[in-house]
Formats: C-alpha cells, structure tokens, sequence
C-alpha cells in the first residue's frame, strides 16, 4: 500500500504536467496574453529583489527597487560584488521558479507554502518598495492573491497554481535571457541590460551575448535540476 507521502507525489507528477500544460497554452494562445501581463511583473518583481539580495550577501546594500508598467525595472543598492549583483537578477529568477517548484512538489502542504510565499512577498514589498507604486501594487497584489489562495482553495487547487507560478517565473527568466541572447542589438551592447553592464564593469572583453548565454544555460540547468530532483531522484 502506497504511503501518504507516495500518495502525494503520485499527485504532484500530475499535476505538474497540468501546469507545464497550461504554461504552454497560455504562451501559444494570443487570447490569454493579457494573462500573462502580471506574472512578467511579477518575475520582475523576483529579478529585481534577486539583485538586491546579492548586494546584502555580498555585503552591500538594498535600498529599494522600483517596477515599469511595461515590465521593465530597476533595483538600488549600494555596495556589494557587482560579480554577484549584476546576474542575480535572471539567475534569482530562475532560482526562485526552481525552488518554488522542487518545494511545491515534494513537501505535502501546498496551503502553506502559498501563505509563506504571501508573508515573504508583503515583508520584501514593505521593506524595498515605495509605498503606491508599482512595484507596491505587485507585491501587494501578489500577495492578496496567495493569501486568498491558502485561505480558500484546496489543497489541489494550491499546488496547480503554485506549479503555474514556479514554471511561469522560472521559464521567464529563461526566455528574458533567450531574447538578450537573439537580440543584436543587445549582444552589441546598445541596449542597457544586465549582460551588458557585466560585460562593461566586469569583463570588457567578453560581448554580452556570451554573459548571456551562460546565465540563459545556468538557469535551464536550474530548472531541469528542480525537476529531477523533485520527480526522478529517489530517496
């Protein structure tokens, strides 16, 4: 007989294709694009906190960040490794989507984890955030959602969403790293982004489409990782 944590994980595999499914669908299907407008604010919202958390690792510190309607951001630190700060942005999303993943799939209380991640979401918001602003409205937003999340839906419902969010974040990361890569312009260095910037402060004589490459491949391998590790590697 199947344990309850046997139970789970049978569950889990399937409801993580449902959500790898509805990732694909909401991405292919132009009707659900306006769909999508908040979680690209939302993995901006990740990117930049990735940032700031690097400076505080390294040191540094996080003033606050800020979020663009047309998804677009900026985090202000002071100090730090630039060599952590500049690729936590990408690489802190893939991160975040990974582990949000691995977790959502192997640990039995999806209700939980949806009120954790709301806490964490309002203490980044009001800690980093100016009040009323976008980036306010995000994380407030956010964090509504999940607490509505835990407080009213099962169980099942709790681990498609968060199985939807991890995917959508951590794949995002992917695809914003993709496009620096493709995007000539970008790789030239004419576009400011972070690639861009490591490749100016850090290492001059590397393109930026090299940077690029390597975080869009380090965060494929993060979220390959999330998968093995929560559904193939056995205990």
């Amino acid at each position: 007989m199947l344990t309850h944590l046997a139970l789970f994980r049978q569950r889990a595999l399937i409801v993580a294709l449902i959500a790898f499914v509805i990732v694909l669908v909401l991405w292919n299907v132009p009707a659900f694009a306006p769909l999508l407008y908040p979680v690209r604010l939302f993995v901006t919202f990740v990117h930049e906190t990735g940032h700031g958390l690097a400076a505080m690792i390294s040191g540094g510190q996080f003033n606050e960040f800020r979020i663009n309607p047309n998804g677009s951001g900026l985090a202000l630190t002071t100090g730090g490794s630039r060599v952590l700060i500049l690729p936590a942005g990408y690489l802190g999303a893939a991160l975040f989507g990974a582990i949000l993943f691995y977790v959502a799939n192997r640990v039995p209380f999806p209700r939980t984890i949806s009120l954790i991640l709301a806490i964490l979401i309002v203490l980044v918001t009001l800690l980093y955030t100016s009040w009323f602003s976008t980036a306010w409205v995000v994380g407030v937003g956010m964090a509504i959602f999940l607490l509505a999340l835990w407080r009213f839906a099962d169980r099942g419902i709790n681990l498609l969403v968060l199985n939807v969010l991890a995917l959508l974040t951590a794949l995002n990361a992917v695809l914003d790293l993709v496009g620096l890569v493709t995007n000539v312009n970008a790789s030239a260095g004419a576009i400011r982004n972070d690639a861009a910037a490591f490749s100016n402060e850090i290492a001059p004589l590397i393109p930026p489409v090299l940077w690029a490459v390597l975080w869009a491949i380090t965060a494929v391998l993060m979220v390959l990782a999330s998968a093995y590790f929560a559904f193939i590697r056995r205990r």
